[in-house]
């Protein structure tokens, strides 16, 4: 069957460049989100604005495309997979999501897979958290089960009074692990086809700071047998759940040369933002390929690397922030993609700025990245 209309469940940047990506390949999008400010609503080719997951929207979508796909993994798959069973089309398939939206349950599925990962338990209001955590020790990482990004839902705690305050402000599941004390972040984007075909991008580094992504770095600065490592982790996770689409797995990489997966996102993801100027096939287009039925096309750099930071919001305004960009666009090699959003607010990822270089060069990518940052945020 051709696939000429895809239906996108969400409406954000995510979205708003898998439109542009869209056009390349003659296919239609239609995207679902409850807000007409949402980036991707201003040019996709249609919207039903409704919330991620209102699956009677979902419904309604899916008699407008050939095919559903995420942009956000903010579904309710119960209500999904009732359309599932009268045979609307998801792509990646919900069993493939099942056992990742929920953070606790993704540890358990990696842990069965065989693959290393930061230890781990769930935690209820009653549990005696002092017994639970004594063989962990402080400080330890909180994280949200289900709704967290970009930080949101996720604390590093140092001592059991500040875990207690915590737990009983919380009105979610939780699932607490150990602090890895990483030397890196490490994150590779990997594709597989509806055939089964796996193609990864560059292994990237990512800098991040208060639990969002500041930076990424391409190709990541680690050894052949690492990279390895990490290509067959991929291949492991995306046969098993075999998935259609593009997964971002981010990783961790400790003093001792151990790898151990942080989280998987079953999405594209803001690690392969660079792909759209530093490579020939996005991760954009290689998503819509793969969910389509296309061939997966060619991931490698078309440079020896590249460093792309996020332009994130610093204050609660309506600026859209021209002096900024015309400063950003006018650095050699640059290139700015602008979402559009009409708000911005501390750590709100607004737009973002690939900056492709000549060599390999740590001391370079540090002048760019600050000579951007120093342009971007103020004082």
């Amino acid at each position: 069957m051709s696939i000429k209309r895809i239906g996108i469940i969400g409406g954000g940047q995510l979205a708003w460049m898998m439109v542009h990506a869209s056009k390349k390949l003659g296919i239609e999008l239609i995207v679902q989100t409850p807000s007409k400010n949402d980036p991707a609503v201003s040019i996709a080719q249609a919207i039903v604005l409704a919330a991620v997951d209102d699956a009677a929207a979902t419904e309604f979508l899916s008699k407008k495309c050939d095919v559903i796909t995420f942009e956000n993994e903010f579904v309710n798959l119960d209500a999904l997979s009732l359309l599932e069973t009268q045979g609307v089309c998801f792509r990646p398939r919900l069993a493939a999501l099942s056992p990742l939206l929920d953070k606790y349950h993704q540890r358990c599925y990696l842990r069965d897979l065989g693959l290393r990962v930061p230890q781990f338990f769930a935690l209820g209001k009653s549990a005696d958290i002092q017994s639970k955590i004594e063989y962990l020790g402080f400080p330890i990482v909180l994280k949200a089960r289900r709704h967290g990004y970009d930080g949101q839902g996720t604390f590093i705690i140092h001592d059991l009074a500040t875990l207690s305050t915590v737990v009983n402000k919380s009105n979610t599941q939780l699932l607490v692990e150990e602090f890895v004390p990483f030397t890196r972040e490490l994150a590779i984007i990997a594709a597989r086809s509806v055939n089964g075909e796996i193609v990864t991008y560059p292994v990237v580094e990512t800098q991040q700071e208060q639990q969002v992504c500041r930076r990424v770095i391409a190709p990541a600065d680690i050894t052949p047998e690492q990279a390895a490592e990490i290509n067959v982790i991929a291949h492991i996770i995306l046969n098993s759940l075999q998935a259609v689409g593009i997964f971002g797995i981010e990783l961790f990489i400790t003093a001792d040369g151990k790898i151990l997966i942080n989280e998987i996102a079953p999405r594209t993801h803001n690690s392969g933002h660079f792909s759209l100027d530093a490579c020939e096939t996005s991760q954009f287009e290689q998503h819509l390929r793969a969910v389509t039925g296309l061939p997966l096309t060619n991931t490698s750099l078309n440079c020896p690397s590249a460093v792309m930071v996020n332009l994130l919001g610093y204050e609660n305004s309506h600026s859209d922030y021209s002096k900024q960009r015309q400063k950003l666009i006018d650095i050699p090699q640059a290139y700015l993609h602008w979402y559009g959003k009409t708000e911005s607010r501390p750590r709100r990822k607004l737009g973002h700025i690939t900056v492709l270089l000549e060599r390999q060069s740590r001391d370079m990518i540090e002048s760019i990245i600050q000579t951007i940052e120093s342009i971007w945020y103020p004082g």
